[in-house]
């Protein structure tokens, strides 16, 4: 069932306390001129006055209220700057896989996004808002419309998580009669469409991904039943390569038919498979922030963990503010 969000609403359980893609405008569009928004007057109302500052990275948190269109609006270059994510999938314990990741970018505004489109699933995404041209205050600028067309990471309400990694080394060549989506974008395409791993290859394998102008990527999928897997582009070609072990990790290395001793040459991988091998990759919301905080680097803008079947979303930020989320699973 794909569960109506505005009706059950995300419950906040506010806590005590390169990864970019090739989806930001060449040229932004005025602060009137949304293209995603497929809302009326009075949703685009609710979307907008959802907005709230949460803390100083700055995050700022919204509910999109109505429907939108994943395929069409925003599109461009970014420059390549430094970049460094990490991420993992630990499915030691089948009873609550977990989804964790840094994103490490330049310093840029957030937007955790509440999303639940009438043919999709109801979603929490993260979003770094000036791909979408929108820089100090956001508030009131119709350009957040198109927030959901870009999710850095994200989860659905059936527990299907997905996140990107710059990978220079990827390419990838397109196919005849595929349509061609941003690198970023199809996240969203992922997020509203796909309940399992495979279900997410599968709509991967629907699109040629157009990396031009900025850091080609690879991909990190999880879902509820512990399945994983990494998607990247080699010799042009899409490529799969499913969690065979304990946990399945990714950094900013090609990974794809790669010995995992040869893995372990980069640092970032090399800690988190250290750890998650002495946790026989079975780790709790709490564990996975400190593994996250170990290969965190002075560039890391969030860290966010995603319980594949409890819904809970644990977000520490840059900023300084630790908070947490619950998506209704469906």
């Amino acid at each position: 069932m794909r569960r109506t969000l505005l009706a059950t609403g995300l419950a906040l359980l506010l806590v005590a306390t390169g990864c970019g893609g090739s989806d930001r405008p060449a040229e932004p569009a005025g602060a009137g001129t949304p293209t995603a928004s497929r809302q009326d007057a009075g949703q685009v109302e609710r979307t907008l006055a959802s907005l709230r500052r949460v803390d100083d990275l700055p995050l700022y948190e919204m509910t999109y209220v109505g429907d939108y269109d994943p395929t069409v609006g925003v599109a461009g270059t970014p420059q390549a700057t430094p970049f460094g994510c990490s991420l993992f999938a630990a499915r030691g314990d089948r009873s609550r896989p977990l989804f964790a990741r840094n994103f490490d970018w330049d310093a840029n505004p957030a937007l955790v996004l509440r999303t639940d489109p009438p043919d999709g699933y109801a979603s929490i995404s993260l979003v770094d808002i000036s791909y979408l041209g929108v820089t100090a205050d956001p508030a009131g600028d119709r350009r957040l419309l198109n927030a959901p067309l870009l999710p850095f990471d994200g989860m659905n309400e059936r527990g299907l998580a997905v996140g990107l990694a710059a990978d220079d080394g990827a390419t990838a060549e397109p196919v005849p009669g595929r349509p061609t989506v941003g690198s970023v974008r199809i996240l969203r395409l992922v997020l509203d469409s796909a309940a399992t791993v495979d279900e997410a290859i599968a709509v991967f394998g629907r699109y040629n991904l157009d990396f031009d102008g900025g850091p080609p990527l690879h991909y990190l999928l999880a879902d509820a039943t512990g399945a994983s897997a990494v998607i990247e582009f080699v010799d042009g070609a899409m490529r799969a390569e499913k969690g065979r072990g304990a946990w399945q990790a990714l950094t900013n290395v090609p990974a794809v038919g790669v010995a995992d001793r040869d893995l372990r040459n980069d640092h970032r991988y090399g800690v988190l498979a250290e750890a998650l091998d002495r946790a026989g990759g079975a780790v709790d919301a709490p564990a996975a922030l400190r593994l996250l905080d170990a290969v965190r680097q002075a560039h890391t803008r969030w860290s966010v963990t995603y319980g594949l079947r409890t819904g809970e979303v644990r977000l520490v930020t840059a900023g300084g503010g630790e908070r947490g989320y619950r998506l209704p699973m469906g």
